[in-house]
């Protein structure tokens, strides 16, 4: 695609957690086209080698492993440092929450949402780390945080908490890890993928109204957040560190605006 245009990332290897759907698919597949290595991971291996992110001829390997384990985190990162002699890049993209108001959530959902999308990519981030420290071009590390994590999200509170925890672990990290490991984020407003439009969006008529919400006038597609990795990835972004950048189209028109009774465009 026109818009990864300029990125070379041949010899490369690059990890993306959740890589097999949604927006990390696009990521693995983003960086394969760029000539990365890609491995991806997920709990469940794919029933058909055709279901791998693939590009230009070229496919990523998965590796079964639940980043909420650490044995089998463990067990990835040793199968990745067989197959490459550096790790470059990590995207910590796995995650996610059903929609569940707190009033109505157990215990164990909460900790359970917090666990996958906070203490796991933390967990794992520190092994990758420790492997980065060693080389001699150190790495970087993105973390695919939220809007969620910058303004109240209802029905996903702790989800909203785990990535807020995320995008402050992401500036500490850049400050304990640096300079030879870069650490960034990337924070996603509405993003059109099979799973966020099952469980929180809905049908076409309501992504038209919720388009309309958006100053850009669309929803995100996961290509669009690819192409932000890349780019914080790469050596145009070798000063970009503790940094978050926020993909929402413009943001949201404050509610406000349309209760008033004055100043109404």
């Amino acid at each position: 695609m026109t818009g990864f245009a300029g990125f070379d990332y041949t010899g490369r290897t690059v990890l993306v957690t959740g890589g097999m759907r949604g927006i990390g698919r696009a990521i693995s597949a983003a960086f394969l086209r760029a000539g990365a290595q890609v491995f991806v991971c997920g709990r469940t291996a794919p029933t058909d080698n055709s279901d791998v992110p693939a590009a230009d001829g070229r496919s990523a390997h998965f590796i079964a492993a639940d980043i909420r384990d650490l044995e089998q985190a463990d067990a990835m990162l040793a199968q990745i440092a067989q197959a490459s002699p550096t790790l470059d890049v990590v995207v910590h993209n796995a995650g996610g929450a059903p929609f569940a108001l707190v009033a109505d959530a157990s215990p164990r959902l909460l900790e359970s949402v917090i666990r996958l999308n906070l203490v796991a990519p933390l967990q794992l981030a520190q092994r990758c780390n420790a492997r980065m420290q060693q080389q001699a071009g150190g790495g970087t590390q993105l973390f695919v945080g939220s809007v969620s994590a910058l303004r109240p999200s209802p029905g996903t509170a702790a989800y909203g908490a785990a990535k807020a925890g995320i995008l402050n672990a992401v500036r500490t990290l850049a400050v304990e890890w640096a300079p030879r490991v870069r650490v960034a984020a990337v924070s996603p407003g509405m993003v059109l993928t099979e799973t966020s439009q099952q469980q929180h969006y809905g049908d076409p008529a309501a992504l038209r109204s919720m388009a309309a919400t958006v100053p850009l006038g669309r929803l995100a597609l996961p290509d669009d957040i690819a192409a932000a990795c890349l780019f914080l990835a790469s050596p145009q972004a070798s000063y970009v560190s503790g940094a978050n950048l926020v993909i929402d189209g413009g943001g949201e028109r404050p509610a406000f605006l349309d209760a008033a009774s004055v100043n109404r465009t």
